[in-house]
């Protein structure tokens, strides 16, 4: 199940459609993001780590070599990168399932091909370049059950303006 595509033309669109994710998203969830280089993945990231209570001081940046960032928000979010991991047994010795089973929200980025690794069941929202706008994308019964909050999230609170006209 998909939604249709969310125009995204300005920055400040990706930080208003990060805050009404962030409600949403519950201790444990895992959110994947995707899109090419320069899509605004890491930047999502970050309006997201913001809208659910980090310091606006606090700098979310890429955890490409690092590969994981730990944020305290009112859930502990782990934000991660797997662009530069080839196989599973590099996700496992990460630990994420386990912290994703403890109640931390994965936030990563290029984790799509690593899904069974991560545990499952998640959210994705791929990022377009031209034009610039999100798609969201669920892959198991909670990423659907976030997707229906989305979208009456989006509708109670007026945000379909959000949504283009190409599907």
């Amino acid at each position: 199940m998909s939604l249709r595509p969310i125009a995204l033309p300005t920055e400040a669109a990706t930080t208003e459609l990060a805050g009404v994710v962030a409600p949403l998203l519950e201790a444990g969830d895992l959110l994947v993001l995707t899109g090419d280089l320069g899509a605004g993945k890491t930047f999502f990231a970050g309006a997201l780590c913001h809208a659910l209570g980090l310091d606006e001081d606090e700098a979310v940046t890429s955890p490409t070599f690092s590969l994981v960032s730990e944020y305290r928000t009112r859930l502990l979010v782990l934000h991660a990168d797997l662009y530069r991991l080839e196989e599973a047994a590099q996700v496992f010795e990460l630990g994420l399932w386990e912290r994703r089973g403890e109640g931390a929200l994965l936030v990563v980025e290029w984790g799509l091909s690593f899904l069974d690794q991560l545990g499952g069941d998640a959210i994705e929202i791929s990022f377009d370049l031209e034009p610039r706008r999100a798609r969201v994308a669920v892959h198991g019964p909670r990423a659907a059950q976030f997707s229906t909050s989305l979208l009456a999230s989006l509708e109670r609170q007026d945000e379909l303006r959000f949504y283009s006209g190409s599907g």
